[in-house]
């Protein structure tokens, strides 16, 4: 008895991962709602890392999403935003970051019907991905056990930018395209 409970407990346990693309001395982001860079191999990387488990994301990230890849196919998709009102087809919205991650964590067919939104596809709630903006991944910040970075050798100019991360040491791999022009590498990191 006392076995099974302590398994139950280590299943509901979800490992929260942030995952960004940002420059490597000023951490910028984004400019204008955009994205900075569309560097294929990251591109790849994002979907290939996040498919099969909970994104969550803020309104401006969701609208800045092109319309054929809303909602991001094979993952369900949870929206933070204050606007109790607001409507995002195939997505869940919620009104903080512990409510978001409250309801990645239910069992797929729950996540509707606690989050108010549309019953994902997705399940994978043993990771949860947090995907931007700037504003919610500072808010995730605190509850975040990996970061999963591409950090771009190339300043652009920005206005958002990613919080400051120094708390996450350890390194857990690490792997540069320095052919690549800009330069980057993708580096996953632990506290």
């Amino acid at each position: 008895m006392i076995e099974e409970t302590q398994q139950n407990s280590a299943e509901r346990k979800s490992i929260i991962g942030i995952i960004a693309a940002i420059s490597k001395e000023k951490r910028a982001l984004g400019k204008g709602n955009q994205l900075l860079w569309h560097i294929p191999e990251d591109l790849k990387r994002f979907k290939e890392i996040t498919s099969g488990h909970p994104v969550i994301m803020g309104r401006k990230t969701w609208e800045s999403l092109p319309s054929k890849f809303r909602p991001l196919a094979g993952r369900t998709n949870i929206v933070i935003t204050r606007n109790k009102e607001y409507g995002a087809t195939g997505a869940n919205v919620v009104d903080s970051i512990e409510g978001a991650l409250a309801a990645a964590r239910l069992p797929a067919p729950d996540r509707a019907l606690r989050a108010g939104g549309q019953t994902g596809k997705a399940s994978g709630g043993e990771e949860i991905f947090i995907i931007g903006g700037a504003e919610i991944y500072k808010l995730a910040l605190p509850f975040t056990d990996r970061l999963y970075l591409t950090i771009v050798d190339e300043e652009k100019e920005a206005d958002v930018f990613f919080p400051d991360y120094s708390q996450f040491k350890k390194e857990i791999s690490r792997e540069c395209n320095t052919e690549n022009d800009p330069a980057f590498c993708f580096v996953v990191l632990e506290k």
